[in-house]
């Protein structure tokens, strides 16, 4: 073999290897001289941009190989020309050694990383790998990094905006994480928050700072060591500094756990109130009737055994005309005042509770016999009649004070309480303002008001009242001048008195639409009567209270067609008594209207003559108890004589009630009185008969007249 044989088979051995090695490197290889010519190339680096074995060859340009990567779906979004400008520019800014990167998109989206370095002997050595699968994993591993630390975020804010602390603790007892809750409510130093910090540690630090628990912090420490050990749930309720804190431990599965920490302070606070507003006054805070009844029960079993002990239910007298007439404002007022009086009563073992509205009922235990009772209803009694003064307004109440003992009057709570309501109402009944024990037979009684107060809320429905109507004789003019009504009450195939009833339909305020009622029927009847003969109405206190009763009289007189001097209108002095100012209001504009007013059983009452000077009346009506002993009693004689001539003085007219005797009325009539009314005379009538006397009066005096 010549020299010269063996340097090219050398050569070509070499050429052999070097195109192994090129084939075998894992990515694409090209180099490019510096005139931008192709001078090697491997197969790598033809299947990234698709070129054919044939379609490049040695010495190939630049910006052919470009032009063919175009024509093959290559760099996509650049023309051929672009893409070569930008490269060759690249090429170019890199001749000083060093190796720069690019990325390059291809065919069906794949992704080819470049770097090229340039060397003086050959050009620009270039590289190309197929990064997709790469980018594809850091990109995924990118998204999960910020979808992790996303929910990061979340979990944090979730963790640090409830409103209840919460930590979390791994098996060994370390604080894994906590919230700022957590922090805020034990206050906790910054070291004890730290990831790590022990349990213990943290507890020792609350117990030190003031942590109850109810026991000491060893055994608080074993609970919490106990429950840990058994992985169950458990909870506890602890103070600190004055905050009620609720602890609940949550166990998790690898032995660590959870633990939530509520400040409930303001919600025991808030369930404290309502169970004390469930069984108090909301005005007086006094106890209410729920809470007197439960510790009346409590009370039971001592009565069983002998032991005694009294209820006193108490009313206040008045209550509703103040409350309607001066406002609920003044009324709540009012009840305040009482409740602080009543329990200035009490003895510090006594009960006080206001039952509702004006009602109040004390039970007083232990007692040792019913003075003890009799003296505590004597001090409410006269600790209410004292005047209040509210708005700078006086008002004058009183109280009434029913009372039961027991285990005489009962050894239940609703036996006590019933009894105790009957002495109640018999102290209402005897005048107010006084205090009654229960007596038997109470509950009679009660029944019938019951049984009274139920028929008259149908009475006018069923068309059982009616008017009777009894003359009143002028003396000076012998003849009928005027007519009072008197109700009567049809029931239960009864005529019941209005002694019986006209009380009740006061107390219960049936009396407003009863009255309405007889003012409309007497201006109805009268209406056909002889043009100068009036009639008479009387007029509970209680319709004063209706701020309409003069709007009420009005519309009676228009309706039956019936003048306003033909209606006189009687009332009590237990009226004027009350000294109220819009009822001498309404008693002026009922005068000024031309209606008479009449003062009824004058003499009865406290019979002030500065009443008379309160108000002009027309008449003064003698109560016919003055009538019964006149013939045998000097003292009756003297009090007729003076009231008659007291009234002509004043120039009021005078009726006396109840004649019934020839003697009788020839001794009212030498004394001058104007008019008389009773039996004598005339019973009450009914409309009819009434009406029938009238005509033939009438018929009389015209005769007498046209003979004269």
């Amino acid at each position: 073999m010549r020299s010269d044989d063996v340097g090219k088979d050398g050569e070509v051995a070499e050429a052999l290897l070097l195109d192994a090695a090129l084939e075998s490197i894992p990515y694409g290889f090209c180099v490019w001289s510096p005139q931008f010519r192709l001078l090697m190339w491997n197969k790598h680096y033809r299947d990234f941009y698709g070129f054919s074995e044939d379609a490049i060859h040695r010495g190939m340009t630049l910006e052919d190989v470009v032009h063919l990567s175009a024509r093959l779906g290559n760099h996509p979004g650049q023309s051929p020309d672009q893409f070569y400008e930008h490269y060759t520019s690249d090429l170019l800014a890199n001749r000083n050694g060093a190796r720069q990167k690019a990325q390059e998109v291809v065919a069906g989206g794949r992704i080819i990383e470049t770097a090229h370095v340039y060397s003086e002997k050959l050009g620009w050595v270039v590289t190309h790998e197929d990064i997709t699968d790469e980018i594809a994993r850091s990109e995924s591993q990118q998204k999960r990094k910020l979808e992790l630390e996303r929910q990061n975020i979340r979990l944090d804010a979730a963790v640090n905006n409830i409103s209840i602390g919460l930590c979390m603790m791994d098996a060994r007892g370390r604080l894994v994480i906590c919230n700022e809750p957590y922090a805020r409510i034990y206050n906790l130093p910054i070291q004890l928050l730290r990831p790590g910090s022990q349990l213990e540690d943290i507890l020792a630090h609350l117990f030190d700072m003031g942590m109850s628990t109810g026991g000491t912090k060893d055994d608080y420490i074993a609970w919490r060591r106990e429950v840990i050990s058994r992985r169950e749930y458990g909870k506890n309720i602890h103070e600190l500094n004055g905050r009620t804190i609720l602890m609940q431990h949550h166990p998790m599965k690898d032995g660590g756990w959870v633990s939530t920490h509520e400040d409930i302070t303001e919600q025991r606070q808030a369930e404290a109130r309502i169970q004390h507003l469930a069984r108090h006054d909301a005005l007086t805070d006094l106890p209410n009737r729920i809470e007197f009844l439960e510790q009346m029960a409590r009370v039971e079993a001592g009565l069983t055994r002998g032991e005694m002990a009294a209820v006193l239910y108490i009313d206040l007298d008045h209550f509703k005309a103040v409350n309607d007439t001066l406002g609920h404002a003044v009324g709540d007022e009012v009840i305040k005042q009482a409740a602080v009086r009543l329990w200035g009563t009490t003895r510090e073992s006594d009960l006080l509770a206001r039952l509702g509205g004006d009602e109040f009922a004390m039970l007083l235990r232990p007692i040792d016999g019913i003075d003890t009772a009799a003296r505590v209803a004597d001090r409410i009694v006269k600790a209410m009649r004292a005047p209040m003064v509210i708005g700078g307004q006086q008002i004058e109440i009183g109280a009434s004070v029913g009372i039961a003992v027991g285990p005489g009057d009962g050894t239940t709570t609703d036996h006590l309480v019933k009894n105790a309501d009957l002495a109640l109402y018999k102290a209402k009944s005897e005048g107010r303002s006084t205090y009654h024990f229960f007596e038997p037979g109470m509950d009679a009684e009660l029944q019938q008001r019951r049984s009274i107060e139920a028929g008259l809320r149908l009475a006018i429905e069923r068309d059982e009242l009616r008017l009777m109507f009894q003359p009143l004789l002028a003396l000076e003019e012998n003849r009928v001048t005027c007519v009072e009504a008197l109700l009567r009450w049809d029931h239960d195939d009864r005529t019941i008195s209005p002694v019986e009833f006209i009380p009740v339909a006061e107390e219960t305020g049936l009396i407003v639409p009863i009255g309405e009622w007889v003012l409309q029927e007497a201006c109805r009847t009268a209406a056909s009567w002889p043009g100068d003969v009036r009639v008479a109405v009387n007029l509970s206190p209680v319709q004063f209270r209706n701020k309409d009763l003069v709007g009420q009289v009005k519309a009676a007189l228009s309706e039956a067609g019936l003048a306003p001097t033909r209606l006189e209108l009687e009332i009590t002095e237990s009226l004027i008594l009350s000294d109220s100012e819009s009822t001498i209001a309404a008693l002026h504009e009922l005068r000024g209207m031309g209606v008479r007013i009449s003062m009824d059983d004058f003499g009865t009452g406290y019979s002030s003559l500065s009443y008379l000077r309160s108000f002009p009346f027309d008449k003064i009506k003698i109560d016919r108890s003055f009538m019964r002993d006149i013939a045998t009693r000097s003292d009756s004689q003297a009090i007729i004589k003076a009231v008659i001539g007291l009234g002509q003085s004043l120039g009021m007219t005078t009726t006396v009630e109840g004649i019934e005797t020839e003697e009788q009325l020839a001794m009212v009539r030498e004394h001058g009185v104007s008019e008389i009314q009773g039996f004598l005379f005339s019973p009450p009538l009914k409309p009819k008969a009434l009406a029938n006397m009238l005509h033939s009066e009438a018929v009389k005096g015209q005769a007498k007249r046209r003979a004269s």
